[in-house]
This record gives C-alpha cells, sequence and structure tokens, in this order.
C-alpha cells in the first residue's frame, strides 16, 4: 500500500513589538473599490494577512468569517490582505479571493497588494497573521486565532483573538501573553 505523505512548512509569525503604529494602506478590494486603513476611526482595527490556498487559513476560513459577522457589529473594521505572489500561487489572484469573499461571508474587504509592501511594511510572516491595533493605532494584540490546527482535532474558536478584541472593546489590558500565529510562509515574490 502507498501513502501520500504531505508536509506543510510551519512558520511562526514575528511577535513585533506591542505598541508599533499601525501603516496606512490604500488597496484594491475584489469588488474593485479602493480600501484605506487611515479612513478607519473604529475604536478597534484588525488587519489579516490571508491566501486561498494556505492549508492554516482554509481551516480557518469559516471562523474568520464568523469572527467577522460578530465584531463588524461592535464596531471593529477588519481588513483582510493578501500579499502572495500570484504568479506562482495563482489560487492567489484577486479573481480566486473574489470567490473565497463569497464562498465563506467575509463581510469585510479581502485586499490584494501586488507590491508585498504591506506585508514588509507590517512585518508579516505567514498566513494567517494576525495584527488588532486600538483606537490609536497601536498594536496591542498579535498572535494566534485560537489553539487549532489543521489535524489537531482542537475545535476552531477564535479564542484568543476574541478575548484581545474583548479586552480592548471593554477598555480593559490586554495580556502581553500572546502566543505567534503558525502557517504558510507569505510567498514573496523573487
Amino acid at each position: 500500500m502507498t501513502y501520500l505523505v504531505v508536509i506543510m512548512a510551519l512558520i511562526p509569525s514575528r511577535m513585533v513589538p506591542l505598541g508599533a503604529k499601525a501603516v496606512d494602506f490604500d488597496l484594491p478590494d475584489t469588488d474593485g473599490s479602493r480600501v484605506r486603513y487611515a479612513d478607519s476611526s473604529a475604536p478597534a482595527k484588525l488587519v489579516m494577512f490571508l491566501s486561498n490556498h494556505c492549508p492554516y487559513v482554509k481551516h480557518l476560513k469559516h471562523g474568520i468569517a464568523e469572527l467577522g459577522r460578530e465584531y463588524r457589529t461592535k464596531g471593529v473594521d477588519i481588513f483582510a490582505i493578501n500579499s502572495n505572489d500570484v504568479e506562482r500561487y495563482p489560487a492567489d489572484s484577486p479573481e480566486k479571493m473574489a470567490i473565497d469573499k463569497q464562498d465563506f461571508g467575509y463581510c469585510f474587504p479581502y485586499l490584494f497588494v501586488e507590491s508585498q509592501e504591506v506585508a514588509r511594511a507590517y512585518q508579516a510572516e505567514c498566513t494567517p497573521d494576525f495584527f488588532l491595533f486600538n483606537a490609536e493605532d497601536k498594536l496591542v494584540y498579535r498572535g494566534q486565532f485560537d489553539d487549532s490546527r489543521p489535524g489537531n482535532e482542537v475545535q476552531v474558536t477564535g479564542y484568543d483573538l476574541r478575548q484581545a478584541l474583548d479586552a480592548l472593546l471593554a477598555g480593559k489590558e490586554i495580556s502581553d501573553n500572546q502566543k505567534p500565529s503558525i502557517g504558510c510562509s507569505i510567498k514573496w515574490r523573487p
């Protein structure tokens, strides 16, 4: 009997120093509109680096969509960004992103950055990678969605990110004991 073994590279997110300032961007959404970070005056802003093909993101897509629907009603602005090289990874093209946004019910912008400059400015390392900013655009959380990973039988809940969002919205201190996200490396252009 022959078995196919799939090996997924585990890349942890970079634990950017808390308090780092958000970087403005002006990027196209899958619907053709432009979205600027600086246009948000929300008390909490979540910037996520996602992709279509990464098994770690695929594992969380329904949970990310659910979190987006819930926290949008609480006044959180959410931005998903795909920075992967679409020439080498065509599944991450803007056209495929529009399909993903529709299929999973993302209620937030799913932005594409061909130059990859925004991912570099945020020091994003992997997909998924999560950055939560307060009303002053200071980083208060960077880390994992939750402990669930493909194949580990842990339910997807968004526990870690939800704890940070709830604390921020309630004006409470967010623990600095944060676990890095783990996923596929961002597919940098050569």
